[in-house]
């Protein structure tokens, strides 16, 4: 499982010309499943995004998760993090799980983070999506659970 992280000021997502997922200051997480994925490596990302501290304290210091800063999530699933494009021009996402695996991963991602108490907007799986993110740093982070 991957999730390209960004810290955001706000952001939004929109279907169709509705918008179906907007938070304020907090994580847009672009969301990535490949074929070995479970819940396990979801726990282990939920885990790792909420204690993620990269926050500024008083002392400018990254010292803060987004619990202390009464942060929100926007979840977005995003099949080409696992495009492949080392060889020819076009990528592969053979390592990109079928939507019948990914979806319910995802929507297994969300209810974790909604559980622990976050806000979470999302898109909507498998739609062409149109995200707008504002930066806040810019903090951008890949994070990646293989399984084991």
């Amino acid at each position: 499982m991957k999730a390209l992280l960004q810290r955001v000021s706000s952001a939004s997502v929109t279907v169709n010309g509705r918008i179906t997922g907007q938070i304020d200051h907090g994580f847009c997480i672009l969301l990535g499943v490949t074929h070995s994925d479970t819940t396990k490596e979801a726990d282990w990302l939920v885990n790792k995004v909420t204690g993620l501290r990269v926050y500024e304290d008083d002392a400018g210091k990254m010292n803060l998760s987004i619990e202390d800063v009464g942060g929100e999530f926007l979840v977005v699933s995003q099949f080409t993090l696992y495009g492949d494009a080392r060889k020819g021009k076009r990528p592969s996402f053979t390592e990109a799980a079928r939507p019948e695996q990914a979806e319910p991963l995802v929507d297994y991602f969300v209810t974790q983070l909604r559980e622990r108490g976050f806000k979470v907007g999302t898109g909507v799986f498998g739609a062409m999506m149109q995200v707008q993110i504002n930066n806040d740093g810019p903090v951008t982070l890949m994070l990646e659970k293989n399984s084991n």
